[in-house]
């Protein structure tokens, strides 16, 4: 009788330890430095967004955030390893509407599943696109090109990075938001589709306003609308897509953090605390707005629909486009 209340004792006092221990493990997070995995190869915006993102929160931390540039395949070959890496919080994604919200409907075979695979942490950030035609294109305005496109069906022509690309995607739903026939002209990235844009060998391209912004100062190519919901602080004067008359238009490109899926809650949410501590400084607020972003962070919660409803987005566009890859 002793012996089994000695181990009913025994049980009830582990029992009721074992939530403290499991808690207490969780807050002394992180112990050691973090893989902060992004999909694309260093130097690009994504990798410039990250690195800034990455020394900020480590300081925060009080651990190193390690940049793990995982190139390839659209963003794939690094969301396909995050999602298959230990949910303990020392591999975390820098996910993007394209790996996130694009790709699930335009690889014909993709080895991850951006809902089922992760858990949101945060936004970190958003950015949108600028129309820009080349000036000898007798057009001033977003109306005044779709009369053109509707005058010389097929003849009118828009550069992109590639198959699938944001540029791409938002010709795609420009052509058909305006019943519109324009030709997609793919290239290898978004510099030698500016290197015909201006050279007159394209008629128009969506590209990032950070990229532009020289490039419409000097006149070399005129701006018609911006992609976003609102103005750009960049490009206060250019109007947005809806204001110049495309109702609904609205192509937001965003950044933010993910873990694998099972990354506990406490853990989850002092990643997004911190995120969003950091994303609300002044110096951070600047430095977006400087290449052409706005600071902005979520709770996992609405970073979650966040997904999901541009996953239902982009899968027509996608279909609508042709465009597909393996």
């Amino acid at each position: 009788m002793k012996l089994v209340q000695y181990f009913t004792a025994t049980c009830v006092a582990a029992c009721l330890l074992a939530p403290t221990l499991v808690h207490a493990d969780d807050s002394a997070y992180p112990k050691r430095p973090i893989n902060l995995v992004v999909p694309f190869s260093a130097g690009g915006p994504t990798d410039a967004m990250a690195r800034v993102l990455a020394q900020h929160l480590g300081q925060r931390l009080g651990q190193q955030v390690i940049v793990d540039n995982r190139g390839g395949a659209g963003g794939s070959i690094a969301a396909e390893l995050v999602a298959r890496s230990k949910a303990d919080g020392y591999t975390i994604f820098f996910g993007t509407t394209g790996t996130m919200a694009i790709n699930p409907s335009l690889y014909a075979s993709l080895r991850y599943d951006p809902v089922k695979d992760f858990a949101p942490v945060s936004l970190m950030a958003t950015t949108m696109n600028v129309l820009v035609v080349n000036p000898q294109l007798p057009v001033k305005t977003l109306g005044e090109l779709v009369k053109l496109a509707k005058d010389r069906p097929g003849e009118l022509t828009y550069g992109s990075a590639g198959n699938g690309s944001s540029n791409h995607l938002s010709g795609e739903l420009f052509r058909t938001s305006a019943g519109i026939q324009i030709n997609h002209i793919p290239y290898k990235g978004s510099a030698p589709a500016l290197v015909d844009l201006l050279a007159g060998r394209i008629s128009m391209m969506f590209d990032t306003i950070a990229q532009q912004t020289q490039n419409i100062s000097a006149k070399k190519v005129n701006a018609l609308a911006v992609t976003g919901p609102t103005r750009s602080p960049l490009l206060p004067n250019v109007p947005t897509a809806e204001e110049a008359g495309l109702k609904g238009f609205d192509v937001t490109i965003w950044y933010g953090v993910l873990a694998p899926k099972g990354t506990p809650e406490s853990i989850v949410n002092r990643l997004q605390r911190e995120i969003a501590a950091v994303m609300s400084t002044d110096e951070m607020k600047a430095r977006m707005q400087t290449d052409g972003a706005q600071a902005q962070t979520t709770t996992p919660a609405e970073f979650a629909r966040l997904i999901n409803s541009d996953i239902e987005k982009w899968a027509p566009v996608v279909k609508n486009s042709g465009a597909t890859l393996n």
